[in-house]
């Protein structure tokens, strides 16, 4: 951050005036340096969900809202998921600049050799129920990593943090598999080493020990790209926990699992499943009018799920690309599915009626992340899961960022106190 003109915020607190100095990033709005205030006015801000709030500086993600914007260290979102491979946009996140020929190899050779499991994981697996859900052994899992490899969770040495960094890129598509697997009573699948990054984790979801299963390569690309486009979103819930928990020194796998565990929420990573769910709901695509009249009436709770983003006030970048992907997707496998016929009905309704382009509610990421997931054969219980694998890369590249950092400082957020004052104790005979 800079501060060329040397530009202050004034604060005025009843005959008290106060000075702060205004940095700027690269991009994007100005941040006004309060570190300093409580030392200075014996006041705290309030931030509710800290959305006024830069919680730290960053070079990985930039996301301009208003314009549609989503830069991975400065490459738009869709150039990176139509001309590089996930690995290529993982060795980006981690290191800063996209790989050279050689850098490449080394890096997709090293993930590649490191997508096994220490054998007695698999204990770790057949001791959850069996109608477990798979964001709770992911949970469980990722963070018994830690007990596994001790030769990377100490956060001071670099050379184990790469370690740490690349084990998580590998092994979180075996351990999404085997969630999976488990799930459903299907034996596990060891990775194959001859495999890329997306053919890999299909094939270790959806092949059998009876028969042989190849890849189709239009569905991997869908996956791959599906992949890149959640691999990272600036200071969410769930990396904005990466960081928390790692403010502390916890080793990198905690973490990981706690941003798991954040992300399982469903005002965070479900929002995919939500999608299907309403789509469940609207069943066929007769019934479509009916709830398109509900989702206008303000005095009705249901509302379309998958339409317009938080973040995204114009339209969701991601969500063009995701488009192109997911009818490439239901034209190559051509399923006969009512639910998908429901989501391309309602895609088309919602992008021609006045209501929706007014309000810019638009098919958002999760709309059609949900649909393609669900074409390629996956159950809504994976779908957060497959978020996870695809953030981690995200989430790792944000904690190492934050290590690095020497501002870095143990997170601790203020509050507004409105309980009691300090009052008498009561013997149980006087309450």
């Amino acid at each position: 951050m800079s501060n060329k003109d040397n530009k202050t915020a004034k604060l005025s607190i009843g005959e008290k005036n106060y000075e702060f100095p205004i940095y700027e990033g690269t991009v994007g709005p100005d941040v006004i340096d309060i570190s300093s205030l409580y030392a200075q006015t014996d006041n705290f801000t309030y931030d509710p969900g800290f959305t006024s709030t830069a919680s730290c500086e960053s070079k990985i993600t930039y996301i301009d809202g208003d314009a549609g914007i989503l830069l991975y260290r400065g490459y738009p979102i869709a150039d990176l998921a139509e001309n590089a491979s996930f690995l290529e946009v993982c060795f980006l996140l981690l290191n800063g600049e996209l790989p050279t020929e050689d850098e490449k190899g080394e890096f997709e050779h090293a993930i590649t050799y490191h997508t096994m499991l220490h054998d007695q994981m698999i204990t770790l697996f057949n001791g959850f129920r069996r109608d477990a859900h798979p964001m709770a052994i992911m949970v469980g899992v990722v963070g018994a990593l830690s007990a596994f490899y001790h030769d990377s969770t100490d956060v001071t040495d670099a050379k184990q943090r790469l370690i740490a960094s690349r084990r998580l890129i590998a092994k979180m598509p075996t351990i999404a598999a085997m969630a999976y697997k488990y799930s459903v009573g299907q034996p596990f699948v060891q990775p194959r080493n001859d495999l890329d990054y997306a053919s890999n984790f299909l094939h270790m979801c959806f092949s059998v020990p009876s028969e042989d299963y190849v890849v189709n390569p239009i569905a991997a690309e869908a996956m791959d790209r599906i992949f890149t486009l959640h691999a990272d979103h600036e200071q969410n819930a769930s990396t904005s926990t990466v960081r928390l928990a790692g403010s502390s020194g916890a080793n990198p796998f905690a973490c990981i699992a706690a941003g798991i565990a954040c992300l399982w929420g469903p005002a965070h990573g479900g929002a995919n499943e939500a999608c299907l769910k309403m789509l469940t709901e609207i069943g066929t695509v007769d019934q479509i009018p009916e709830y398109i009249a509900r989702a206008k009436d303000k005095s009705d709770p249901f509302r379309l799920m998958g339409f317009g983003h938080r973040v995204y006030k114009n339209f969701d970048p991601r969500a063009t690309i995701m488009q192109e992907t997911t009818h490439a997707v239901l034209k190559e496998l051509n399923i006969e599915d009512p639910l998908l016929d429901v989501a391309v009905e309602l895609e088309r309704i919602a992008r021609e009626d006045e209501y929706f382009i007014e309000k810019k509610l638009y098919p958002n990421i999760d709309f059609y992340s949900g649909i393609t997931l669900r074409a390629l054969g996956f159950p809504t219980s994976m779908f957060t899961v497959l978020f996870a694998l695809a953030r981690t890369v995200g989430w790792i590249s944000q904690w190492n960022e934050m290590i690095e950092d020497p501002k870095q400082k143990i997170g601790r957020p203020r509050q507004t106190y409105t309980g009691h004052t300090e009052r008498p104790f009561k013997n149980i005979s006087e309450r």
